[in-house]
């Protein structure tokens, strides 16, 4: 429950004069398991399998999102692809090569119970090391095996919702275009099952486009904390979010300054024109503000 609501209910009842300190306490209990209740029962089904690449995607591309989906009752499922142990160690690092799978192992984990998730999987890819260039690759060369992992796991959650990386791997990740596409074939091998899919949609910082074209953006400033805890989580990571403020900014920034309040959202399947009109887009539209070309406007 958002910490605003406790304090809320306990000034209320503090305030009370007349009510001894243990009715005080009975009413308070009886307050918030009652707000509880509503939030469950306003979306008593919604399940929502969140499919990423890396640990860390989820959270640097809609972890405020996912924070107020939680905070409205939505079960996350979070699968992630690989333990990202090609990615950063930290500067100095933190960690060995051979370390980095088990420690971002438990950088999500921390991350995932920050944002609120159910659970937390993961497919057992590994993820390559990056390119002496800066090259970025798959994650892996059996497309059979990672579309039946993906089955499998929307057979035993059947989610409503999958939220996952856009056709264009958001910035051309090819691991996150490998993620998309092996989704897309998963769910063509599924016919009973019918979720809507949505996406992160990206902003180009050089040509103020998105990818994909966003339905909605939203404003999570209320649950911003939450992401920057959650982005606390990913501390192998640290120097990388830092070094990206700094070359947008053209300064030193803190990791608060390196995150934004709105993040963007596309629904990418089953595409329909105009508005999306289901349960998610219902909870989007509530927190949603005017489409706008850049992020800090």
């Amino acid at each position: 429950m958002n910490k605003s609501v406790y304090f809320t209910l306990i000034i209320y009842v503090g305030n009370k004069d007349r009510v001894s300190c243990f009715s005080s306490y009975i009413l308070l209990i009886e307050l918030v398991v009652s707000f509880e209740m509503l939030i469950n029962e306003r979306n008593p089904q919604m399940k929502i399998l969140a499919f990423f690449a890396h640990p860390d995607d989820e959270t640097v591309f809609l972890g405020g999102t996912f924070a107020y989906l939680a905070a409205q009752g939505a079960k996350i499922h979070f699968i992630c692809a690989t333990r990202g142990e090609g990615g950063e160690m930290g500067d100095p690092p933190i960690c060995t090569r051979e370390e980095l799978g088990p420690v971002r192992e438990k950088e999500l984990t921390c991350a995932v119970d920050s944002l609120g998730g159910k659970n937390l999987q993961f497919l057992g890819f590994r993820d390559p090391p990056v390119g002496p260039d800066g090259d970025l690759y798959p994650f892996t060369e059996d497309t059979d095996e990672l579309v039946a992992g993906l089955r499998n796991l929307i057979s035993s959650i059947n989610p409503q919702i999958i939220i996952s990386h856009g056709p264009g791997g958001e910035y051309g990740h090819p691991a996150h275009i490998q993620a998309h596409r092996g989704l897309m074939m998963a769910l063509e091998k599924e016919p009973d099952h019918h979720p809507v899919v949505y996406s992160p949609s990206w902003l180009n910082r050089e040509t103020s486009e998105f990818s994909p074209a966003p339905h909605f953006m939203v404003d999570t400033k209320p649950w911003f904390d939450i992401k920057i805890q959650a982005i606390n989580c990913h501390r192998s990571q640290h120097d990388m979010f830092l070094r990206h403020g700094f070359a947008r900014m053209g300064r030193p920034v803190t990791l608060p300054e390196t995150f934004r309040t709105k993040e963007a959202l596309s629904r990418i399947h089953p595409d329909i024109p105009g508005i999306p009109d289901d349960s998610l887009a219902e909870l989007l539209t509530e927190i949603s503000i005017p489409i706008q070309s850049s992020y800090y406007e």
